[in-house]
C-alpha cells in the first residue's frame, strides 16, 4: 500500500497536471476575448471619429438612430466581452490561489523531509562512521552496496534541495501571476464602469429622438417605404443585368442560356477557387468604415413594423474615401440609372462584387483589377455630409452576407 507521503504526492502531481491544462485553456481564451475587446474599442473610436467629422452637418432623423442602434449594439458587446474576460480572470485567480495552496503543502513537506535527513546526516558526518559502516559490511558485494547506498542519499540529499529552491520559485512567480490578475480584473471592471455610463448616454439620447420621431411618425415611415422602394429597383436592375451576363457566358459556351450560373473558363474556375479560398479574409472595400446596416431581413429601427431586405452591407466612412475593389476580377459593369449614383459591378469567376453609391469611378468595364486598387469615391451626400458605401456579395443573383467574407467585419 501506498503511504501517506507518495499519496499526497500522486494527488499533487495529478493537480498539476490538471491545473497546468486550465491555465492552458484559460489563457488562450483571454486572448482571444483581449483581442475581441480591442476590435470593439477601435470600432467605438472610429463611430465617434465619423461623427465629429458630420457634427456640423444638418443630418436626417433616421440617420440619426440609425447611428445610436449601431454604437449602442457595439457598446453593449464590448461590455458583454469585457465581463466574460473578468469571469474568466476570476476562475484562474481561484485556480492559482488552489495551486498556491497546494505548492505551500508540498514545501512544508519536501523542507520537513529535509530538515529530517540534515539531521540524520549530521550524526553520521565523520569520516570514522563512514568507513566503519563500510569495513562492518559481511563480505565485498554488501560493502559496495552500502558506498553506493551514501553515493545514491548523498545525491537525494542535494536534490531535495534543488527541488524546495524550484518550489520556492513557482510559489513566487504563481503569487506574482496572482496579483497582476487581480490588478487585469481590477482594470475591467473599472473600464466596464466607464463603458457602461457611455451606453446610458447613447440610450437617453435614443429615447429622446424617437420621442421627437414618433409625435410624426408618419412622415418618417413615408420616407423610409419610399428608401425601400428605391433600393429594390436598384437590386431589380443589378438582378437583370447579371442575368442577362449569365446568359451570354453559357451561350458564349455553347450551354443553356438559361442557366442560373456563370459558364466558367478555365482560368475563371482557378479564380474563382481563389475568391473561395480568401473567404473571411478579403479585405474591406474602403480603408475605414463602420457597418451601418447588416445583411439580411431586419426590422426598421424607427417603425417596427416595417422591415429593411438588405442584399448587402452599408458602409459608413469619411468625406473623400476611395473604394477598393475587395479581389482580382474583372468589371463586368459600371452602371448608370437615372437619379442613382454610379454602380460598379466585379467579376470573379462565378462570384460578384458591387460597389454602389459612388461619386466617381476610375476604371471602365473590361478593366482588370486587384485587390486593394482603387475602383473610385464614395459619394457624400452634400446636405448631411453623410459618406456611405454600399457593399454587396453574390454568386450568380444569390446574395451573400459580406461579413462571412470580409476581415473582421
Amino acid at each position: 500500500m501506498l503511504n501517506k507521503k507518495s499519496s499526497y504526492k500522486i494527488v499533487f502531481f495529478i493537480m498539476f497536471l490538471l491545473c497546468g491544462s486550465f491555465a492552458f485553456s484559460q489563457n488562450n481564451k483571454q486572448k482571444q476575448l483581449e483581442s475581441r475587446r480591442q476590435e470593439l474599442r477601435r470600432e467605438i473610436q472610429k463611430i465617434n471619429e465619423l461623427r465629429a467629422e458630420n457634427k456640423s452637418k444638418e443630418r436626417s432623423q433616421i440617420s440619426l438612430i440609425e447611428d445610436f442602434n449601431y454604437k449602442i449594439n457595439v457598446l453593449s458587446n464590448l461590455i458583454k466581452v469585457t465581463n466574460q474576460q473578468a469571469n474568466l480572470l476570476t476562475r484562474t485567480i481561484n485556480s492559482n490561489q488552489k495551486k498556491i495552496t497546494a505548492l505551500r503543502g508540498e514545501l512544508k513537506e519536501l523542507k520537513q523531509d529535509y530538515a529530517a535527513m540534515i539531521i540524520k546526516s549530521y550524526k553520521s558526518k565523520n569520516k570514522q562512521s563512514r568507513i566503519m559502516f563500510l569495513l562492518s559490511s559481511d563480505d565485498f558485494k554488501q560493502a559496495y552496496k552500502r558506498l553506493q547506498y551514501i553515493k545514491q542519499y548523498s545525491d537525494h540529499q542535494k536534490q531535495q534541495g534543488e527541488t524546495i529552491k524550484a518550489k520556492t520559485l513557482e510559489l513566487q512567480d504563481t503569487n506574482k501571476d496572482l496579483q497582476d490578475q487581480k490588478e487585469d480584473k481590477k482594470r475591467l471592471i473599472a473600464e466596464n464602469k466607464e463603458i457602461q455610463k457611455s451606453l446610458e448616454s447613447e440610450r437617453k439620447q435614443h429615447q429622446v429622438l424617437m420621442r421627437s420621431i414618433k409625435q410624426n411618425l408618419s412622415r418618417y415611415t413615408a420616407q423610409i417605404k419610399q428608401k425601400q422602394r428605391e433600393a429594390n429597383r436598384i437590386d431589380r436592375e443589378i438582378d437583370r443585368i447579371i442575368k442577362a451576363a449569365i446568359a451570354r457566358s453559357n451561350k458564349k459556351a455553347g450551354k443553356v442560356a438559361s442557366s442560373k450560373g456563370f459558364a466558367l473558363t478555365a482560368e475563371e474556375k482557378v479564380l474563382a477557387s481563389n475568391f473561395i479560398a480568401n473567404k473571411g479574409k478579403l479585405p474591406w472595400p474602403v480603408e475605414r468604415g463602420v457597418v451601418r446596416l447588416g445583411y439580411g431581413t431586419q426590422r426598421h429601427p424607427i417603425d417596427k413594423s416595417l422591415t429593411i431586405k438588405s442584399h448587402g452591407v452599408r458602409i459608413a466612412t469619411q468625406k473623400d474615401a476611395k473604394v477598393r475593389a475587395v479581389f482580382n476580377g474583372e468589371v463586368s459593369e459600371i452602371l448608370k440609372m437615372k437619379n442613382v449614383n454610379p454602380i460598379v459591378m466585379i467579376r470573379h469567376g462565378n462570384y460578384l462584387t458591387i460597389y454602389k453609391n459612388l461619386s466617381n469611378v476610375f476604371v471602365k468595364k473590361g478593366d482588370k483589377v486587384t485587390t486593394k486598387q482603387e475602383i473610385g469615391k464614395v459619394f457624400t451626400n452634400p446636405s448631411n455630409g453623410e459618406t456611405i458605401l454600399s457593399f454587396t456579395i453574390s454568386k450568380g443573383t444569390s446574395t451573400e452576407n459580406p461579413a462571412s467574407w470580409i476581415y473582421k467585419m
